[in-house]
């Protein structure tokens, strides 16, 4: 099994110890990830204490330098804020920041993001969505403003949908990991990244059964069109993994 990784989550103020502790041990494995940008955080929940010795002095001239250093580099959302109580096509959670909205005001949020990457120095054509969640109408804004990819969906292998390129993550690690053949992604959100995680991510990096490749290898591989039966299934799927960790966080 090939196992690209994504790392949810970047801003200027997100907790900078756990991102670079993280770091070490991507490039102590040489994994090179896929970084998925927040153009203007809003959202408080990702701004977290972090000592200002460790902030990199120019935050998009780091991001630049990763990139440079093979990172691929996504859009993710625009602001972070949940506005929609919508899980839509892919109902990991039960929120969105797009999903539900029409597609003008959708195509004018999506727009406006792009816009502020541009800005910086950043362009890419890849989507993350905040909580995986989105709906038709992002679909067709991302495309009318010049975006080929997501990094979402469940599958062994990047496939065709609607016109857009989709990079499956991974519905269960430890399932994942028992697989000989197919690519997939391991989501990281390097906030929450505990010691005792890093130890565990570590074990996953020395799995001798697992090849772990850069995201741009991912990017890489040829996708086949979807049917629409697959893609109901993969809801499903969706839709019964957020009521399992419903059910266990009651």
């Amino acid at each position: 099994m090939k196992i690209a990784v994504r790392l949810d989550d970047i801003t200027p103020d997100m907790d900078w110890e756990r991102f670079f502790q993280f770091k070490a041990l991507l490039d102590r494995y040489q994994v090179k990830p896929l970084i998925g940008i927040v153009p203007d955080n809003q959202d408080e929940n990702l701004k977290k204490q972090t000592k200002k010795s460790q902030i990199p002095e120019d935050f998009w001239s780091y991001i630049k330098e990763l990139k440079a250093d093979g990172w691929t580099l996504a859009m993710h959302g625009v602001h972070h804020i949940y506005t929609t109580d919508k899980g839509g096509l892919f109902p990991l959670n039960n929120f969105s920041e797009f999903a539900g909205i029409p597609l003008d005001k959708q195509k004018e949020m999506l727009s406006k993001g792009k816009q502020i990457l541009k800005e910086k120095g950043i362009e890419t054509k890849i989507f993350m969505a905040p909580a995986h969640s989105y709906d038709r109408n992002t679909l067709k804004a991302l495309k009318e403003i010049g975006f080929t990819a997501l990094t979402d969906g469940f599958g062994s292998h990047p496939y065709l949908w609607d016109g857009l390129k989709f990079y499956p993550i991974s519905f269960n690690l430890s399932s994942t990991f028992k697989k000989k053949t197919g690519y997939s992604t391991m989501v990281v959100h390097t906030d929450t990244v505990t010691s005792n995680d890093l130890n565990r991510y570590e074990s996953y990096f020395q799995n001798k059964n697992i090849q772990w490749i850069s995201f741009k290898e991912y990017l890489e591989q040829p996708a086949k069109k979807r049917a629409a039966i697959t893609k109901w299934n993969e809801f499903l799927m969706a839709k019964a993994k957020y009521l399992l960790i419903k059910s266990r966080t009651k």
